[in-house]
């Protein structure tokens, strides 16, 4: 199989591409990334020998055709993500998510590529706390950031090409990733790497927003399994009952790492700050018996602090440059 992943250098990406390797030694893999600050080439230092990189603009058309031309399968990653970021400025949000989106699948549409699309569980809005309803296929869109809105316009994208040219295409929509390689701007790296830096981590509002959580592997796992098992034109949502409110996330982490409960601080809630999120993944689990490897969301965040830990010289660079940015912000 000749397969193009897109985003290939960024977080979940990066580790799609290790885990494809380490699993499938039949798969010949090339990686497409424009390596933007969310974008580390190092990330992929540990297969480099095993992959193709191409350093590349998923908007960029002359570029994606050449590559889909030579793939039987592109997963799409490629994505701005970051909440607080969109914000701030929304244009590279709609440039990447939408422009890039449209641009794949045109290649993909004239060069007959199989075509699986990565998107988040934002795209629904959210749950009030007290809700005991979860997001299924069938959800309305609700987006409620220029992020969550510019991954909803993906989605769409993606279904009328099917419906409309018929292009050979799957969607997914995850619960929120964790583990290796994440940017330090996330919640959960950013709080790990200010433990270790001494600093007490911050939370907004109360910190009663409530996240579903997945261990990246697990969410990759799924991944594939959608690629070899999903009906095309589907949408299956990948979680894995990870649910926690971020205060408790936090207080995890200070146990993991040593320190009290308590010692962290609140901080003014962030504009359009969605409550909660919960992923029903029986489509993914009963449909194609997909499994998550993690027994618990304790075991997948004290396998994450360890990393950090253990990967300064990897993150180092990032902090610095990311705390002033939040500064900057008030965040």
């Amino acid at each position: 199989m000749r397969l193009l992943v897109t985003g290939g250098a960024g977080f979940i990406g990066a580790n799609f591409v290790h885990q494809t390797v380490r699993e499938r030694p039949d798969v010949r893999v090339t990686v497409l990334d424009a390596l933007t600050y969310a974008g580390d080439e190092a990330s992929l230092t540990p297969v480099a020998d095993a992959i193709t990189f191409v350093r590349g603009d998923v908007a960029d058309a002359e570029t994606v055709d050449r590559l889909v031309g030579d793939a039987d399968v592109v997963v799409h990653f490629a994505a701005e993500s970051h909440n607080d970021n969109s914000l701030d400025d929304p244009w590279p949000f709609v440039q990447t998510n939408v422009v890039g989106t449209y641009t794949l699948l045109e290649a993909v549409r004239r060069h007959g590529a199989r075509y699986h699309h990565i998107s988040t569980d934002e795209v629904y809005g959210d749950l009030e706390l007290d809700d005991p309803a979860k997001f299924t296929p069938a959800t309305p869109y609700n987006p409620s950031s220029p992020y969550s809105s510019t991954k909803a316009a993906s989605d769409l994208l993606v279904r009328a090409w099917v419906r409309s040219f018929g292009v050979q295409a799957t969607i997914s929509n995850c619960s929120n990733n964790y583990g290796p390689y994440q940017h330090v701007e996330k919640f959960i790296p950013r709080q790990i790497t200010n433990v270790v830096d001494g600093i007490r981590p911050k939370l907004y509002g109360k910190g009663e927003n409530v996240r579903d959580w997945i261990h990246v592997e697990d969410h990759n796992s799924a991944v594939w399994t959608i690629i070899e098992k999903g009906r095309i034109g589907e949408t299956y949502l990948i979680g894995a009952d990870g649910e926690m409110n971020n205060r408790d996330v936090v207080e995890l982490i200070l146990e993991l790492t040593g320190q009290p409960r308590d010692a962290y601080d609140l901080v003014s809630d962030r504009p359009g700050h969605d409550m909660r999120y919960a992923i029903d993944a029986t489509r993914l689990r009963e449909e194609l018996g997909w499994r998550p490897r993690y027994g618990s969301f304790r075991d997948g965040l004290a396998a994450t602090v360890e990393w950090y830990r253990a990967n300064e010289a990897w993150w180092r660079p990032q902090k610095d440059a990311t705390e002033a940015k939040y500064a900057r912000l008030g965040r």
